[in-house]
C-alpha cells in the first residue's frame, strides 16, 4: 500500500468513524430528551396539587413536548408522549373545550403508530385504549369502548406485566362493572416491577390503584 492509498483509507476510516459515533448519538439525545418529558409530567401530575398552577405547567410542557416531536419527526416516541401531555392537560381542563385536545392526541398517537407500533412498551396502545373509553362517544366525541378494549389487550400483549396498561385495563374494566376480572387487573398493576428511571410516576400511579382498587372491592361486595 502506498502512502496517498494509505492515507485515503485512512481519511475513509475516519469518516466512517465519526458518522457511526453519530448514529449512536442521535437516539441518545432523542432519549434524554423524552426522559425529560417523561419527568416532567410525572412533577406536574403528581406532586403539583394547585390546579390552576397545575394546568398552565401543563400548557408550558405541552409546548416543550412539540419542540421535541419538530426535533424527532421520524421517532414515534415524542409522538407518544407530546400526546400523553396533551390528554393530560385536557384531563385537568375538562369540558367541551378538551375535546380538541384529545382529538389531537389521538392523531399524534396514530402517527406514532405508523411509525413504530410497539414503542416505549405498547404506549400507543395503553394511550388510544385509554382515550376510547374516557371520552365521550357519538356525537359528541369518538369514543368507542368496543374499541377502547381492542387497544387496551394489544398492549397488555406487548407489556402483559405494565403498571399503566394493567391500571387503565383495570379501570376500564371498572366502568364497564366487571369488578372482578378489574380486581385482577389492578392486582396485577400493584405487582408490576419498579421503574427506576420513574419513581414520581410509580409511586402516583400505586396510590390511583389503590384508590380504585377501594371503589372497586366496594362495587364487588354490593353486587
Amino acid at each position: 500500500m502506498n502512502k496517498l492509498t494509505f492515507f485515503v483509507t485512512s481519511v475513509m476510516l475516519l469518516i466512517l468513524s465519526y458518522s457511526a459515533i453519530a448514529e449512536q448519538s442521535e437516539p441518545s439525545r432523542m432519549e434524554q430528551d423524552v426522559k425529560s418529558l417523561q419527568s416532567m409530567w410525572a412533577h406536574i401530575k403528581y406532586e403539583v396539587t394547585d390546579e390552576a398552577a397545575q394546568k398552565l405547567q401543563m400548557e408550558d410542557l405541552e409546548k416543550q413536548a412539540n419542540f421535541v416531536s419538530s426535533k424527532y419527526p421520524n421517532a414515534a416516541e415524542p409522538k407518544i408522549w407530546e400526546a400523553i401531555i396533551i390528554s393530560t392537560r385536557a384531563g385537568i381542563q375538562g369540558g367541551l373545550g378538551a375535546l380538541k385536545l384529545v382529538k389531537k392526541s389521538r392523531n399524534l398517537l396514530f402517527e406514532a403508530e405508523k411509525i413504530k407500533s410497539d414503542a416505549l412498551d405498547g404506549s400507543v396502545y395503553t394511550s388510544l385504549g385509554s382515550l376510547y373509553y374516557q371520552v365521550p362517544g357519538w356525537p359528541i366525541g369518538f369514543g368507542n369502548d368496543k374499541q377502547a378494549r381492542v387497544y387496551l389487550e394489544r398492549a397488555l400483549t406487548i407489556n402483559p406485566d405494565g403498571v399503566d396498561p394493567n391500571y387503565f385495563f383495570g379501570d376500564f374494566l371498572f366502568q364497564e362493572g366487571e369488578y372482578k376480572k378489574s380486581m385482577e387487573a389492578l392486582d396485577h398493576a400493584m405487582k408490576a416491577p419498579t421503574r427506576l428511571n420513574r419513581p414520581i410516576a410509580d409511586k402516583g400511579r400505586r396510590q390511583e390503584i389503590q384508590e380504585l382498587l377501594v371503589k372497586v372491592k366496594k362495587k364487588w361486595a354490593s353486587r
